[in-house]
């Protein structure tokens, strides 16, 4: 009986090592075990922290509007970001039927600036960027973690690329410009590749891929900060419709301090 015993501890052990050596392999050929959702709000707050600078942030953004049966529009605007106090303006330079047109946010509230009519009028974030079909948080760092709660769904494959696959629901109070996001986080980088919107009602609105990352240095940081390079957005509602944005010259440096201010704005289509 004893004997039968021990012969059962073996066994029992054996199959405990080869459980873990399995477990192990399965590290190492690249599976990913779900997450909580707790853990899943962790990486999107590693999502923002990697974007987020803590100084001044200036970049050039080229804006490629394509519309089924129409020819190309190409945008190209200027980036102005200020984190310590949440202030953000885009100034359009081309075409000519945009420049001077600026998006000036101050805390909560969205500006935008005609220079034809010398006006300011309130926006919502849900409202397009001048001419195109892009939104004013396409062109901010992610915030998702404040903005948003956060739920796993699923370990997915993009390509290449393990990827935590996460929804989003817009907490409330928060003006944003789709309050439903699927987004896909890369497991090795934690950058995001991929993300769907969705408006209240379950409809899908838009897709974008983020196809390429840059990393600066940051000296208020003390730490890089990644910057996606290109942004490819899809219309889901008119089929054949897409936006693609390449955000070049990112500059971390301080910036002088009236820029942010409306007649600054207004100075720069005199």
């Amino acid at each position: 009986m004893k004997a039968a015993s021990k012969k059962y501890q073996i066994i029992l052990i054996h199959i405990l090592f080869i459980s873990n050596f399995f477990n192990v392999f399965n590290v190492f050929a690249g599976n990913i075990s779900p997450l909580s959702d707790k853990y899943a709000l962790k990486k999107v707050e590693i999502l923002d922290d990697r974007q987020h600078h803590s100084g001044d942030y200036k970049s050039n953004c080229f804006v490629k509007e394509v519309e089924k049966g129409k020819d190309p529009k190409i945008f190209q605007a200027t980036v102005y970001r200020r984190s310590s106090d949440n202030k953000f303006l885009l100034m359009f330079n081309k075409p000519k039927t945009e420049a001077g047109k600026g998006y000036l946010k101050i805390e909560k509230n969205l500006w935008m600036y005609d220079p034809i009519t010398g006006k300011w009028e309130r926006r919502t974030e849900r409202e397009k960027i001048g001419g195109s079909n892009s939104r004013r948080s396409d062109f901010d760092e992610s915030k998702l973690a404040k903005e948003y709660n956060v739920k796993f769904e699923s370990v997915d494959k993009l390509g290449d690329f393990d990827a935590y696959k996460l929804s989003l629901l817009v907490k409330e109070g928060v003006d944003v410009a789709y309050p439903k996001l699927m987004i896909w986080i890369d497991k090795e980088n934690n950058n995001e590749l991929k993300r769907e919107e969705y408006s209240l009602s379950g409809k899908l609105m838009r897709t974008s891929y983020y196809p390429s990352w840059v990393k600066e240095f940051s000296k208020s940081k003390k730490d890089y900060v990644w910057i996606p390079k290109e942004i490819r957005i899809f219309d889901n509602l008119e089929k054949g419709n897409s936006t693609t944005i390449v955000i070049t010259d990112s500059d971390l440096n301080n910036l002088p301090e009236n820029i942010f201010t409306k007649a600054w704005v207004e100075q720069q289509s005199r």
